[in-house]
């Protein structure tokens, strides 16, 4: 994706994207990149920028339109919004016309023309069915980030900034798991933290202050009690960051947390991973950057867990997990909490 946003930028823009996955504001990104490098001018943006939504046209009408002359500009920009939706013609002999008609504006595109097709999740045998396996050599996939404090520490990286390894454990325990929410969020930080002066530092005290996390009752106290296995204590925590975040918010929280924190243990649990060296460590946990200075704390707490404790924890936590999703049935969540303390360390 970083080769693909270097050529955007340096004006080598192909005829045709074909944007596929979950990730939405990834995709909106790479296509307002796409619209910049283009045209000139906002004003020639906005007369030769044509937003449509797969469900409102066909592949034959879709093909007309980039066939079309652009007004005023040497190109133009169509973007197709939900293009796993397009729409079907009435009968099958007329969906074949379409699709060959679309085939063979494939095999030769108008120079005149640049598309960007928006796809959500698609089906895995319907993505190499026509027309979406016409676009494969196009096709960028945007799936759902599946590394949210790599993703973090590259994207502050990105605007000149870096995260202090406890700001960055902070940042991605508290934030939501998708590239909209964490951009924002580095956004809204960056300019907090401009603030300071000259260094281009994000501190954990920037996240507490503007991601709204106590600096007494967070998941960060609760790892500390936990490691000294107090069950009073981490239970009075908990209960605070659910008073603080709301009943509901705050469990989730603490329940993403805690999984992260158990499966680590689990991994570490394993003698032949704890003699590698720390940076293979990190990499095996999960961890990166600076966060690699976290290490030396999670094999300190393997000698409070063992794997069968990390095994029972990872299990009470699905079932937590599970009852917040509708799947158990629970009184509410406070009970839930104490219940899962009481599993956890009882």
């Amino acid at each position: 994706m970083d080769a693909l946003k270097k050529n955007i930028l340096a004006g080598t823009i192909l005829p045709v994207y074909f944007l596929y996955g979950p990730e939405s504001y990834l995709k909106e990104e790479l296509a307002g990149m796409v619209r910049t490098a283009i045209f000139p001018s906002e004003n020639d943006a906005a007369c030769n920028t044509h937003i449509f939504y797969g469900p409102d046209l066909t592949l034959g009408e879709l093909v007309s339109k980039a066939s079309e002359y652009p007004m005023f500009t040497a190109k133009q920009l169509i973007i197709v919004r939900q293009f796993e939706k397009i729409k079907k013609p009435a009968t099958k002999e007329l969906q074949k016309q379409h699709e060959e008609k679309f085939i063979r504006y494939f095999s030769n595109p108008a120079e005149f023309t640049v598309l960007v097709f928006d796809a959500d999740q698609i089906d895995k045998k319907d993505i190499e069915k026509p027309p979406f396996s016409t676009l494969k050599k196009y096709r960028h996939d945007f799936p759902i980030i599946k590394a949210p404090d790599l993703f973090a520490f590259n994207r502050a990286k990105a605007s000149g900034w870096e995260f202090d390894p406890d700001a960055l454990k902070a940042f991605t325990t508290y934030i939501q798991p998708s590239a909209r929410e964490i951009c924002h969020e580095i956004e809204k930080i960056i300019m907090y933290a401009s603030a300071r002066g000259a260094e281009k530092r994000i501190t954990a005290h920037d996240v507490f202050d503007c991601v709204g996390i106590s600096k007494t009752y967070n998941v960060f106290e609760l790892e500390k009690a936990l490691a000294d296995r107090n069950l009073r204590l981490c239970s009075g925590i908990s209960l605070m960051i659910m008073d603080q975040e709301g009943q509901k918010e705050g469990l989730a929280n603490i329940v993403r947390f805690l999984t992260t924190f158990y499966f680590r243990l689990w991994k570490l649990s394993l003698p032949n991973v704890r003699q590698l060296p720390q940076s293979e460590i990190a990499n095996i946990l999960g961890m990166y950057g600076k966060q690699e200075y976290f290490v030396k704390n999670y094999l300190s707490y393997t000698r409070s867990f063992s794997l069968q404790d990390a095994e029972n924890a990872i299990a009470a936590l699905r079932e937590t997990d599970a009852s917040m999703k509708g799947l158990i049935p629970y009184s509410d969540e406070k009970y839930l909490l104490l219940k899962l303390m009481q599993k956890l360390l009882g």
